[in-house]
């Protein structure tokens, strides 16, 4: 098995479903980051069976939002002078503005630019949401 250092000073994206990890590093767009950052895939988990870490050397404002659409199980670890100092337990966000698309090919924001696009969550269980123009459904 690899072996990656403790971090010093950072922060730690874990539970990560497997498989899941890349699209949050290209979300998160850590390939643009000068910081030292991490991606092991399929690390052997009690819990989850196999599961994606990423580790980022450095302070860094982590997008919780696209984080919780993602994987809304993934855990944030703050790390300062190598001990954990805060543990973030996401969940699927209410509101999201600006991240998603609406899926309705008839929706305004499909035909016009109307900036950020609210929705609004309103099933959790299948991850749908709902277009602030057209109240159509959008699942991720």
């Amino acid at each position: 098995m690899i072996n990656v250092s403790k971090l010093k000073k950072g922060v730690v994206i874990d539970h990560i479903e497997a498989n899941k990890g890349y699209k949050i590093f290209n979300q998160l767009k850590l390939d643009e980051s000068e910081d030292v950052v991490v991606l092991m895939r399929n690390v052997p988990s009690q819990k989850m069976g196999k599961k994606d870490l990423i580790k980022i050397e450095n302070d860094i404002n982590v997008d919780l939002t696209v984080l919780g659409l993602i994987d809304p199980n993934v855990t944030v670890n703050v790390v300062e002078n190598g001990e954990r100092v805060n543990k973030i337990k996401l969940s699927l966000p209410e509101k999201v503005m600006g991240i998603m698309e609406c899926k309705n090919p008839r929706c305004i924001s499909k035909h016009e630019n109307v900036g950020e696009i609210g929705f609004t969550l309103v099933d959790a269980g299948e991850k749908l949401y709902r277009c602030e123009y057209c109240d159509a459904r959008t699942s991720l």
